[in-house]
């Protein structure tokens, strides 16, 4: 199987443009426990239709990584048409944490131990710019597609740490919706590549796409947010591959990050620039402390 650049898992990202170094293609882990004061520490398709009516409320299926796309010559998958039931696309991945406790905002900011390194797979290696002993992982609490609180982890430099765990406490006071927080493992990098990816996720080792340079997720000062309703947009190239009915921007649907939104603002808080403003390209999952 041909290995592509990590992303859009989280493009990063899995479910990314030149300065966010590539599209990440973007397990579960120890159970949370509360904090409430940490901050400091294919074509288009339309499935089958039922024999009744589902309810309006009802979101339609769609299994996430069930259909490879056809390869491109530069490895990424062929940018189709986005699927009519993933259009407005409100999905929410299993939980592989607890929620936090009452439905509470919670965070933890954690060492790098030998379970959460085993856990990165190939994420990182002896090779990459920063050391574990210079990451932290974040536990927090975030809002879901469905409305409910959930538990996701993410990697970042134990110097941004803090910052990070401050932006995800004002995308959940502000009820931004997350679709899937986890770790980008080694089998989000070594998968083929299907599309319709949406981690948001932090750290990944990797050099940026069509560059010798590392991006800056692998020094663990980006974050890429629902990269699906985010995608990355350059030239004939969108990430994730089927995420093209979000190019429309004047369209807003939950989890679109906006200029003037909360998850713009919050990041901006901190002093992170978003790749939604970029010129020659557009990475609108993408936050960075150093711009790239």
């Amino acid at each position: 199987m041909r290995r592509r650049p990590l992303t859009v898992l989280a493009a990063l990202l899995l479910g990314a443009t030149a300065a966010c170094g590539g599209t990440d293609r973007p397990v579960a882990g120890p159970t949370t426990v509360p904090s409430s004061a940490e901050p400091s520490a294919g074509p288009s398709a339309t499935p089958p239709a039922p024999r009744s009516s589902p309810p309006a409320s009802a979101s339609p299926a769609w299994r996430v990584g069930a259909s490879a796309l056809p390869l491109r010559p530069d490895g990424f998958g062929q940018v189709l048409d986005t699927p009519v039931v993933l259009r407005r696309r409100t999905l929410q991945a299993p939980d592989l944490l607890p929620p936090p406790p009452g439905g509470h905002w919670a965070a933890r900011v954690l060492p790098v131990d030998a379970g959460v390194r085993a856990r990165m797979g190939s994420t990182w290696s002896p090779a990459c710019p920063v050391a574990l002993a210079d990451l932290r992982l974040l536990r927090v609490a975030f809002r879901g597609f469905d409305g409910r609180a959930h538990t996701g982890e993410l990697v970042v430099a134990a110097r941004v740490a803090g910052d990070v765990v401050g932006v995800f406490h004002r995308l959940w006071s502000a009820g931004f919706p997350i679709e899937e927080l986890r770790l980008p493992t080694t089998a989000d990098v070594d998968a083929a590549p299907t599309g319709d990816g949406n981690l948001t996720a932090g750290y990944a080792c990797r050099a940026a796409r069509g560059q010798r340079r590392f991006s800056s997720h692998a020094y663990g000062i980006a974050v890429d947010l629902d990269p699906f309703q985010n995608p990355e947009v350059k030239r004939d190239l969108v990430l994730p591959e089927l995420a093209s009915a979000y190019v429309d921007r004047r369209d807003v649907r939950p989890g679109m990050v906006v200029a003037g939104g909360p998850a713009v603002a919050a990041f901006r808080a901190i002093g992170w620039t978003w790749g939604g403003t970029w010129t020659s390209s557009k990475d609108w999952m993408h936050f960075s402390a150093d711009g790239r």
